[in-house]
């Protein structure tokens, strides 16, 4: 296993994989929760490792990827070769990306966009609306001020202000408000409870103790599908938004 991926599983992909530093045994490749694609252009802001690209390539995507840490990208590049899929990877910084206008059928991110100023996550909105296609696709994952997990980590902390990487949470009136204004048509769905960044897809790889989390999660996931009200007090959502250029 590529020694950098060994040390990124813990702080990429949230506190449920710290026990698995050093120690994978496979990569942890997460569910992508887009349609197939046959070379649809796939930009992932923040890839760090490349899982996401990974993903995407499995699906049919042409995956580009960004980070701004060298380290990684040369790790998600690694990784690719490895297992054999089409991806390219750049060292750049999100609020500024190195692409012509109308680039990408989708872009996507996850777990970065929440360790940004909102101002500055506006910033990378405005630049991935520049990117994106006309009826082009931006997938985001964001933190729910209001999630139930969030609110109690939220007070263990005494509410602090959020400083430097810290998670910045966002309402869903508000990030629906935001992502429209700046890209177009959003919509909010669930991502998972209990946490930022829990994968049903990785179960396997956990005690069991940590399988009832994830479970749970994904149960109520899959719940909150039928019963939208529940999407208000998810920790994790999805912001979809479709851009549709003024003509």
């Amino acid at each position: 296993m590529d020694p950098v991926v060994q040390y990124l599983v813990g702080p990429t992909c949230g506190h449920l994989y710290r026990h698995l530093m050093g120690k994978l045994a496979v990569y942890p490749i997460p569910e992508l929760r887009l349609p197939n694609a046959s070379g649809s252009v796939f930009l992932d802001i923040g890839c760090s490792w490349g899982r996401w690209c990974v993903a995407a390539a499995r699906k049919g995507y042409i995956p580009i990827g960004i980070d701004p840490s060298l380290g990684a990208v040369l790790a998600a590049r690694r990784l690719t070769d490895e297992l054999g899929l089409p991806a390219q990877f750049v060292v750049a910084d999100a609020r500024f990306l190195p692409f012509r206008p109308s680039t990408f059928d989708v872009v996507f991110s996850y777990s970065v966009l929440q360790h940004f100023s909102k101002l500055e996550a506006k910033l990378v909105l405005a630049d991935v609306a520049r990117v994106l296609k006309q009826r082009g696709t931006c997938l985001v994952q964001m933190p729910n001020r209001f999630g139930l997990w969030n609110m109690l980590n939220r007070a263990l902390s005494g509410f602090k202000e959020a400083r430097s990487f810290d998670v910045r949470y966002w309402a869903p009136g508000e990030l629906k408000e935001v992502f429209t204004r700046l890209i177009g048509e959003t919509t909010l769905s669930v991502d998972g409870y209990f946490g930022l960044g829990v994968q049903a897809s990785d179960a396997r790889l956990f005690p069991l103790h940590f399988r009832g989390i994830v479970a749970l999660s994904d149960f109520l996931r899959k719940l909150s599908q039928r019963r939208r009200w529940m999407c208000s007090i998810a920790d994790s959502l999805y912001v979809t938004s479709t851009l549709r250029r003024a003509s």
